[in-house]
């Protein structure tokens, strides 16, 4: 039997990091609600008592980011003034600017329309080079590697129990970590896990350990994949008092790994908060998980990993792999001709089919934004699994 571990981290809303992708997500919410063919790259960073927005927008839509970043602050939780972040007294700074114009040009006519095709598909090229990749396994209901899985269920937990005031004296800052044994690449038990919350100066951390194992970790974590083995920290370092911005500065796209898989696959670098669907660093990786996701779900293989890569002004991707890890039912070959038949990796495409210009982006924007089924997410449809198998005689 070969055997080996995997760990994977979430992070809460509350987090600094998550804070700022909040908030550049929800500016682009309310942006695409007015104007859905709006270019949007918006950033934030957070520090103690101050934001700062900054990035470029080319709109016609009318929105206050200084409103909006407090009001994503105050729902967070952060409302208490004195504690070093607070959605009412601290400071706002807005530095948005247009996009640049040799950007637009490349993105608003693509390399393929100036050179003679009439596809009307064509006409978006990619808002940026770009490597990109998307997975999907059959570890979980919902396609996505346990580490990570369960990380981002026990970072929600910690948020529900906080804000439904079953744990009231949490605070919104912290993050959880899972270890998974493996054998013979499957998932078999639990192996390590660590809850960290920021908390009020009140509390003891016999309650808050007592607390956290039943209200958290036992309620999410299944009993069967626990044993007397499995080693379990919360709070390890004893106190968790100072958090969010007043403990730790922030920056939109600084938890990409937590965003996407993990670390159970790779991941080309880009972010994607912030972002409108031309910016294939986003569009695309929701695509190629789509395609991973529907290769699963279809018996094609048991592990999928897709990469696209683009170039800036050009709507064709320059390149397509399909990954299956040797658990493909066919052969690898077949299963990447069938992608490069079946779907359409454009830009336009990618953007019409998983109806990117909605202002959807807010809920993604924290707890993953892959293998988020509750969300109604287009990304996450298996609607290609019969054409799949028609095509790969499956």
């Amino acid at each position: 039997m070969n055997k080996h571990f995997f760990t994977s981290e979430s992070v809460t809303e509350g987090h600094p990091d998550k804070i700022c992708d909040q908030i550049s997500d929800t500016i682009l919410d309310n942006i695409l609600a007015q104007d859905p063919m709006a270019r949007v790259a918006c950033e934030t960073c957070v520090t103690t008592d101050m934001i700062l927005i900054m990035g470029e927008v080319t709109t016609t839509a009318a929105f206050d980011a200084e409103k909006i970043a407090r009001e994503v602050v105050r729902g967070i939780g952060y409302d208490r003034p004195g504690e070093g972040f607070d959605a009412d007294t601290c400071r706002v700074i807005v530095e948005l600017g247009k996009q640049s114009p040799d950007i637009s040009m490349g993105v608003t006519h693509a390399w393929e329309q100036k050179n003679g095709a009439t596809d009307e598909k064509f006409s978006t090229g990619a808002g940026d080079q770009g490597l990109i990749f998307g997975f999907a396994c059959s570890e979980t209901p919902t396609k996505m590697p346990l580490p990570v899985f369960l990380a981002h269920k026990l970072a929600k937990k910690l948020t529900q129990v906080r804000k439904t005031g079953v744990l009231p004296y949490l605070r919104p800052d912290g993050k959880t970590q899972v270890t998974v044994e493996y054998h013979d690449g499957m998932p078999a038990r639990v192996e390590a896990i660590v809850v960290s919350s920021q908390h009020t100066e009140n509390v003891g951390m016999d309650q808050i350990r007592r607390d956290l194992y039943e209200q958290v970790i036992y309620a999410v974590v299944p009993r069967e994949l626990m044993d007397e083995n499995t080693k379990i920290f919360i709070n390890p370092t004893g106190r968790f008092v100072i958090g969010g911005p007043h403990g730790d500065s922030g920056l939109t796209g600084r938890k990409i790994i937590v965003d996407t898989y993990g670390g159970y696959s790779r991941h080309g670098g880009g972010a994607f908060s912030g972002k409108d669907a031309t910016k294939v660093d986003r569009s695309a990786a929701y695509f190629a998980r789509y395609i991973a996701k529907n290769i699963v779900a279809a018996g094609a293989a048991d592990k999928c990993e897709v990469q696209l890569a683009y170039a800036i002004g050009v709507a064709k991707p320059v390149s397509v792999l399909v990954e299956t890890f040797g658990t493909a039912r066919t052969e690898e070959e077949e299963i990447a001709q069938a992608v490069n038949e079946l779907f359409d990796m454009r830009p336009d495409a990618i953007i019409e089919k998983l109806e990117l210009r909605r202002p959807i982006y807010r809920n993604v924007a924290a707890y993953g934004h892959m293998g988020r089924e509750e969300l109604g997410v287009k990304w996450e449809e298996t609607d290609m699994v019969d054409a799949l198998r028609a095509r790969l005689g499956l």
